[in-house]
């Protein structure tokens, strides 16, 4: 037991030449994990702060996200367009864009509403807008797949309740369409003007 010392002495000096010689290799995968994770952390919460859009919300006084849209906005009762309001407008909008559509119709997405050239100073649409190509306030209707100006509302047929998407969008120039025009028109002459986009379901059934 006394000559282990002295042994473990003696081998000392070998051992140090040997990992002078043969260093360890360096631990650089987890070292550059921590910034490269930091850095996707750091650009994730990068774009989704301070967007356009953000606060950019589109609310209606006749029914909630995901809810049931009353009878007397549909078919089944008077048809009146629901009251709507947003907020959070983004800097630089000149123009509002407004399209009502269904994805569930048997026939594929069918087109309830389309309004364009709303204007920048306004925030919200009455119930029950006029079913004209020009509107009191500003701002134009376009054809439906009703093949009429103005809202039309959810008609559905039996069975699963099908859901209404209310898409507003804010545009940094009026589009400049005539009235009736359809929703492919406002869309594609929408591209590379969007600020923003907002929108409210809800969903209707019989």
């Amino acid at each position: 037991m006394s000559r282990r010392p002295e042994l473990t002495g003696a081998l000392a000096p070998a051992a140090l030449v040997f990992a002078m010689a043969f260093p360890a290799p360096a631990l650089t995968t987890s070292v550059n994990a921590i910034p490269t994770s930091t850095a996707e952390a750091t650009e994730g919460s990068r774009v989704n702060e301070g967007g356009p859009s953000m606060g950019f919300q589109l609310v209606s006084t006749a029914f909630a996200e995901g809810k049931t849209i009353p009878k007397k906005h549909t078919c089944d009762g008077p048809d009146l367009s629901p009251a709507l309001s947003w907020s959070g407008t983004p800097a630089g909008t000149k123009s509002f864009s407004l399209i009502c559509d269904d994805p569930d119709a048997p026939a594929g997405t069918w087109v309830h509403w389309v309004v364009y050239d709303l204007p920048a100073s306004l925030a919200s649409l009455p119930e029950g807008v006029l079913k004209d190509g020009e509107l009191r306030g500003g701002g134009r209707q376009g054809t439906t797949d009703f093949r009429r100006l103005g809202y039309g509302g959810p008609c559905p047929p039996p069975g699963k309740p099908h859901r209404y998407y209310f898409k507003l969008l804010a545009l940094d120039a009026p589009l400049g369409l005539p009235p009736g025009a359809s929703k492919s028109d406002v869309l594609k002459a929408a591209q590379g003007h969007t600020l923003a986009e907002t929108q409210i379901m809800g969903r209707y059934g019989r």
